[in-house]
């Protein structure tokens, strides 16, 4: 995969230049199994249409506030940006709710999802309006994937050791959030962020999605190379599968928080717009 060292330079290069692609690292999955399995992405990037309008999707352990900082960059740059609040309790539910966004929207939407978001909007990206996927730190899986099973060749991530469950639900130990979830956020902040989390319950996570949408929609990949809730190198895997634009932050799982204006100009990409110039942090 080509490594982006200067992340202004890369993201002014993302449209023109063609798809990044990580090699597999040792742990994973070689290149033949992933070849056999998976027929390529098109992702016609240089075609993608300008997009008005963004529609972000949180993951597990977290809920919309999460967007805010990137909300804040991308509405400066005048688009209109809607922040769906999932359920967290099935594929039918959260995805339902994205689906309920989407038929708002006026035009061109870009879809982004953050860390378990990346299975819905895998599931959703289809829909008309969709001109763009990007996935931040995300799952993505291929249609009927176990996507467990997937996972397991990779490095256990040190923030499954940290996961309480109860009465069909489950969450992040305080502990494990702090250490392995918002690793590169300040304490105070990352304690309100823990304060916020949602409880996911476990029928949202073992049903298999019926679509992949980025085998057909432009998609763009952001890896955290500091990740300890989706290791790395899967993640790495899963951009390449995609033969999704990628980028590479070091920053923990919440790429999103620690990285907003990045996310943002990503996000900017892949709507066809220009890079936010001025920090607002």
């Amino acid at each position: 995969m080509m490594r982006l060292r200067n992340l202004a330079v890369a993201l002014a290069c993302l449209v023109a230049c063609s798809r990044a692609s990580a090699a597999p690292r040792p742990g994973g999955p070689d290149q033949g199994e992933a070849a056999d399995d998976q027929m390529p992405a098109p992702n016609p990037q240089a075609r993608v249409p300008v997009a008005n309008n963004v529609v972000l999707v949180h993951g597990l352990y977290a809920d919309g506030s999460c967007w805010l900082d990137v909300i804040r960059y991308l509405q400066s740059a005048g688009l209109k940006v809607t922040a769906v609040q999932n359920p967290l309790v099935s594929l039918a539910a959260d995805t339902a709710a994205i689906r309920r966004i989407l038929a708002l929207q006026d035009g061109p939407t870009v879809l982004v999802g953050h860390s378990f978001a990346g299975t819905l909007i895998s599931e959703t990206g289809m829909h008309p309006i969709v001109s763009a996927l990007v996935y931040v730190a995300a799952r993505a899986p291929d249609a009927g994937e176990d996507f467990g099973a997937l996972a397991a060749k990779f490095p256990r991530p040190p923030a499954s050791a940290g996961v309480v469950k109860a009465n069909g639900f489950f969450w992040l130990s305080e502990e494990a959030f702090l250490r392995d979830f918002a690793g590169d956020l300040e304490p105070a902040r990352a304690r309100a962020l823990y304060a916020v989390q949602g409880r996911v319950a476990d029928a949202l996570v073992t049903t298999r999605t019926t679509v992949a949408a980025w085998k057909t929609k432009p998609t763009w990949y952001q890896v955290s190379t500091q990740d300890r809730t989706i290791d790395p190198e899967l993640e790495r895997f899963l951009a390449k599968r995609m033969k999704a634009t990628t980028v590479e932050l070091p920053s923990s799982h919440l790429s999103l928080l620690s990285h907003p204006r990045e996310i943002a100009d990503l996000i900017l990409t892949a709507a066809g717009r220009k890079v936010v110039n001025a920090d607002l942090r």
